[in-house]
């Protein structure tokens, strides 16, 4: 990661260069992201300044994973990506009780297999 993050603008609160240098990088299920920054990115913007961070998005190829990059001061980029995380698992574990109780309901329905 030795480029500067490709953006319009860097947030007033990141200084350049320091805060650029080592990122935070982890990886995170694309639906999952979808679900914590909303349609189209629109919570990043707020996130951001919540957090005093900044964040760079990047899809992987043939992965349903995207890359998130968090710049910022040493402890705001940790917390960021403590907070992300945290909010990556419980959407997953949220989907994965949601299933469970399809499959419940199905089960208490008695679908046949053709409706599975």
């Amino acid at each position: 990661m030795g480029t500067l993050p490709a953006r319009r603008h860097i947030p007033p609160w990141v200084k350049v260069p320091e805060d650029l240098k080592d990122p935070e990088v982890f990886q995170v299920q694309t639906r999952l992201l979808k679900a914590i920054f909303g349609p189209d990115g629109s919570r990043i913007p707020y996130i951001e300044q919540v957090s005093k961070a900044m964040l760079e998005l990047k899809a992987l190829e043939s992965s349903d994973l995207t890359e998130v990059v968090v710049y910022g001061s040493y402890l705001y980029k940790l917390r960021t990506k403590w907070m992300l995380q945290s909010m990556a698992e419980w959407h997953r574990q949220r989907q994965e009780r949601g299933m469970l109780k399809l499959a419940e309901a199905m089960n208490a329905l008695e679908l046949g297999p053709w409706m599975k």
